[in-house]
């Protein structure tokens, strides 16, 4: 009988290891087999579905911190395959956990603006209303270049003016420069102020 590589079998407790012990050889055997989706086999639902799972273990046994790394895994990948519900959904969750915190704070705001991000792919109006419920949620994140990116955007989008959307990107870039996922995301939403087929396909 063939047997399957050791990645694949889950290891054996001892007789002295924990319940919670166990979910953590769980969630690290489940992060391993989502890796191995993304960057070899090229599978991103059946990473996400990897990454999920570690993150219940994770959250099994009160990790957070590690459950959140998870979690923003699938809401990038969400993202990208445009479940953009399941994205934002994400992106909120972990960032109310985190404006509490002393030391995650800073984060939140990146959470926000990516929740916001993706509700403006799908509609303007629900992104205004988003971003009127974070500001209230967390007062800090009005001050951030991040939410008066996107008061930016939102302008130029209601008036349909592509110029005006660029100029922004480009000023927020010039100081946080954007990853792939922020302009791939971007790109989108200009997209719908082009029209279909329009435009050059760029932030430039």
């Amino acid at each position: 009988m063939t047997r399957l590589p050791a990645l694949w079998m889950p290891e054996m407790p001892t007789r002295r290891q924990t319940l919670k012990g166990r979910f953590t050889i769980a969630a690290k055997h489940h992060i391993t087999i989502a890796e191995i989706y993304e960057t070899e086999l090229v599978d991103i639902e059946k990473a996400i579905a990897h990454y999920e799972q570690s993150a219940d273990y994770y959250k099994g046994e009160e990790s957070n911190s590690s459950a959140n790394k998870c979690l923003l895994k699938v809401a990038a990948y969400a993202a990208q395959l445009e479940q953009y519900q399941k994205a934002i959904e994400i992106y909120e969750q972990v960032g109310a956990n985190t404006m509490d915190n002393p030391l995650l704070k800073y984060s939140a705001k990146d959470y926000f603006f990516k929740a916001a991000l993706c509700h403006f792919i799908v509609d303007e109006l629900n992104a205004k209303l988003a971003l009127e419920k974070y500001e209230e949620m967390f007062p800090a994140f009005t001050d951030s270049r991040e939410c008066k990116l996107l008061k930016k955007l939102l302008e130029a989008h209601e008036e349909q003016n592509s110029e005006a959307y660029t100029e922004a990107v480009k000023e927020f870039d010039s100081i946080s420069r954007l990853d792939q996922w922020l302009t791939t995301m971007l790109l989108r939403i200009k997209k719908s102020i082009q029209g279909d087929g329009e435009g050059d396909g760029d932030l430039k």
